[in-house]
């Protein structure tokens, strides 16, 4: 299936994009079947054969999201934006969480059942000393 997509070939922190005509599996730099036009976001500039792109779409390639909500707004196509689905942020293990009232409360319940069962006094053996009958027998 052929995907019509931005790849990047602008130098580092000066983005520009190519717009190509791939299939799908392959990486977004990688070997193209036809180039489509170009887009530079710093300027706004963009660069589309229209024609070629309408042919091509009209063959069954697909537009990535990114692309057809760049041909919409130059009005290659006519519709509504799609929704750009981005990728979700990484969240670093090493920082600990805050920490909720529920958990807060269990820490307190087991510390408090710490200190109770060491508070309990130890009751020693009496075997050295000697045991009255009487005593026993009580």
């Amino acid at each position: 299936m052929l995907t019509i997509r931005l790849a990047r070939v602008g130098k580092k922190n000066k983005a520009q994009f190519q717009i190509v005509l791939q299939e799908h599996t392959v990486a977004p730099g990688g070997k193209h079947v036809e180039v489509l036009g170009s887009y530079d976001p710093h300027s706004k500039k963009e660069v589309l054969k229209a024609e070629r792109i309408k042919y091509w779409v009209s063959q069954g390639a697909q537009v990535s999201d990114t692309a057809y909500n760049l041909f919409v707004s130059k009005g290659v196509f006519a519709g509504e934006k799609r929704k750009v689905k981005l990728p979700a942020k990484k969240v670093d293990e090493t920082k600990e969480a805050p920490a909720t009232p529920a958990e807060e409360v269990k820490a307190e319940v087991a510390t408090e059942t710490r200190t109770e069962v060491a508070e309990i006094p130890v009751v020693e053996d009496k075997k050295d000393e000697p045991v009255d009958k009487a005593e026993a027998l009580v």
